[in-house]
C-alpha cells in the first residue's frame, strides 16, 4: 500500500478486521494503528504466513527483512478483543530517538503544534491519535517513545510496567527497558486497551494512599507551577481531600537510597541545569540501552552500512563502535532504584512528574540547543525506565498555545491501579486546566 497523507502519520495504510464480530467485545467499534516496529500477518490470523515486512523506521531494514510470519501477541490481544486494525504509523529510524522526525518517510505532523516535532520514536502512532485518525494506538516505549509523542501531541500515554505486556513480535531496541505502550484521547478508551493487553479483570477503584510531589523535578520545567502541579493539586483536593499530598525532593532521595548511581555522577553537574543524581540515572540506562542496542544490531550495521538521518547516524554509529560495558553495576542501579521507589511509594502510591521539561523542540531546531533539554528530559523519563514502574502522561491543555501534560508513575505491577486513577481524575484535571489556562496564557 502506498503511504497516506493524513498528517504523515501512516507509512501504510489497510483493514485487519477483528478476530470477532461480537459486539460485546472491550474494543468493539475501536479503530487502532500500529508502530512499525511490531510484526503483523496480513488477516490477523495465526495460521497466516503472508505478512507486512516490518520497516524499523528505515528503507534499508525494510530491504533486508523478509515479511512477519508472526502477528504480535498484543497485535492479536486487540484484535481478539474487538478492534479493527486501519495501518502502521511512521516512527524514529530504529527507535533510537525522542523527536520523530525522519528523514525518509517525513515528520508526522503535530496535531496541536504544526511547527513542533510530534516527539518520538512512536511519533505516527501519536498523531494518528491526536489527529483523531483512530480511537486508540500502540507504540513501543523504551526511553520515553510513548510518553514524549503523546505529551507533545497533547494525548494521554502508557508506558506499562516493564515486562507487564509482552514484546514477543516486536523488535528489540533495548530488552531491559523495551515496553508496548499505547495512545488515547479518551481516559476510558485508554483503560479498556489496557485491561486487554494486561489481561487485568475489571476492578473497582482504589483511592490513592499518598500522591508525592518532587518539587527539584519540577524546577527543571519551564511550564509555570500552576498549569502543571497547581493543576494536580486542585484536583487532588477536590476527590481524595489534600491530606494525602506529600513533598519530596527526589534527587535527594535517589542520592541516598540507590548507592550505586554513584558510580555515574558526572563531577561539576550545575544543579540549574540538572538533578546530578537523576542525570546519573540517565546515564546508566541510556550506557546500558547502549549496550544492549548493540548486541541485538551491530552485525546488521555493520554488514548492510544503511543510509541514516545525519541526525541519528552519529548516534547509531556511537553505539556500535563502543567498548564491550561490564553491566552488573547497571543492574544494581535497577535493582536499587526500584526497592527505593517501592518503598516510597508502597501500595497505592503516586510519583507526580513533569512528563517532559517543556514545550516540544521546534522542527530542525539545532543540536546544540536541544542538549540541555534532552538531558533533562532523560532525567525525568530514566525513573520509570531503570525502576520499570508504569508511567501515564497526562494531557493538561495548551500553554502559549503549545501542548501541556503531567506524569502520574506507580509502582512495578499497579497498571490496573494506576488507569483506574486517570480514568477517575480526569474530568476534573481538564476542568482544573482550562480554568488555569484562561489566566496563564
Amino acid at each position: 500500500m502506498a503511504k497516506t497523507s493524513e498528517s504523515g502519520a501512516f507509512v501504510e495504510k489497510f483493514i485487519l478486521q477483528p478476530t470477532s464480530s461480537s459486539q460485546q467485545l472491550p474494543l468493539s467499534g475501536l479503530t487502532f494503528a500500529v508502530k512499525d516496529i511490531i510484526y503483523m500477518l496480513k488477516h490477523g490470523n495465526r495460521f497466516d504466513v503472508d505478512g507486512y515486512v516490518t520497516g524499523f523506521g528505515n528503507p534499508d531494514w525494510k530491504r533486508t527483512h523478509s515479511a512477519a510470519t508472526l502477528t504480535a501477541p498484543a497485535v492479536l490481544d486487540v484484535l481478539e478483543g474487538g478492534a479493527t486494525c486501519v495501518g502502521k504509523t511512521i516512527m524514529d529510524e530504529m527507535a533510537y530517538c525522542i523527536n520523530g522526525e525522519n528523514i525518509h518517510y517525513g515528520t508526522p505532523t503535530n496535531p496541536c503544534a504544526p511547527d513542533r516535532v510530534p516527539g518520538g520514536s512512536s511519533s505516527g502512532s501519536a498523531v494518528a491519535v491526536g489527529a483523531g485518525l483512530v480511537d486508540f494506538s500502540l507504540g513501543s516505549d523504551t526511553g520515553g517513545s510513548v510518553r514524549v509523542p503523546a505529551s507533545y501531541c497533547g494525548i494521554l500515554g502508557f508506558r506499562p510496567s516493564h515486562d507487564a505486556i509482552s514484546t514477543s513480535g516486536v523488535i528489540p531496541m533495548a530488552q531491559s527497558f523495551d515496553t508496548v505502550g499505547w495512545f488515547a484521547r479518551d481516559p476510558a478508551v485508554l483503560n479498556r486497551v489496557g485491561r486487554v493487553l494486561l489481561h487485568l479483570p475489571n476492578v473497582n477503584p482504589v483511592r490513592p494512599s499518598q500522591i508525592f510531589i518532587p518539587e527539584d523535578c519540577f524546577s527543571l520545567s519551564s511550564i509555570p507551577s500552576a498549569r502543571t502541579t497547581g493543576v494536580l493539586i486542585k484536583s487532588i483536593e477536590k476527590l481524595f481531600g489534600g491530606s494525602i499530598l506529600k513533598h519530596v525532593n527526589l534527587g535527594d532521595y535517589v542520592k541516598e537510597k540507590v548507592p550505586s548511581s554513584h558510580h555515574f555522577m558526572a563531577k561539576g553537574n550545575d544543579h540549574a541545569y540538572n538533578i546530578p543524581s537523576l542525570a546519573a540515572l540517565s546515564s546508566s540506562m541510556r550506557l546500558l540501552q547502549r549496550y544492549e542496542f548493540k548486541k541485538n544490531h551491530a552485525e546488521w550495521i555493520t554488514t548492510v552500512n544503511p543510509n541514516l538521518g545525519p541526525r541519528l547516524s552519529e548516534r547509531i554509529w556511537d553505539a556500535v563502535r563502543s567498548p564491550e560495558e561490564n553491566i552488573g553495576i547497571y543492574r544494581s542501579v535497577q535493582t536499587e532504584l526500584r526497592a527505593a521507589l517501592t518503598d516510597l511509594l508502597k501500595d497505592e502510591g503516586i510519583l507526580v512528574l513533569p512528563t517532559v521539561p517543556g514545550d516540544p523542540p521546534k522542527l530542525q531546531m539545532d543540536l546544540a540547543s536541544l542538549e540541555v533539554f534532552r538531558a533533562r528530559a532523560f532525567s525525568l523519563l530514566s525513573i520509570a525506565g531503570v525502576s520499570g514502574f508504569c508511567q501515564v502522561s497526562i494531557p493538561l491543555g495548551m500553554h502559549n498555545n503549545l501542548p501541556v501534560s503531567i506524569s502520574l508513575l506507580a509502582k512495578h505491577g499497579s497498571d490496573a491501579f494506576l488507569l483506574n486513577l486517570v480514568e477517575a481524575l480526569y474530568d476534573t484535571i481538564q476542568e482544573e486546566a482550562g480554568f488555569a489556562e484562561k489566566f496563564t496564557n
